[in-house]
């Protein structure tokens, strides 16, 4: 049998679920274990992500 596919438009508010906090700076952060040096600032840093979106920002320890 063949997949069945969705003839009706998604709606805004199912396309853009969860990212409209992200918008307004309200992120969810959590923290990216893998990088933990900085070779351009020579010093050890916290990296988070956020699940949302995907921004990435980090701070210096």
């Amino acid at each position: 049998m063949a997949d069945i596919l969705p003839f009706r438009k998604p709606r805004a508010s199912d396309k853009h679920r969860g990212k409209t906090l992200c918008r307004h700076n309200h992120h969810q952060w959590k923290i990216d274990k893998k990088t933990v040096f900085d070779n351009k600032r020579g010093c050890l840093v916290t990296r988070f992500h956020c699940l949302r979106c995907g921004k990435v920002k980090t701070r210096p320890l």
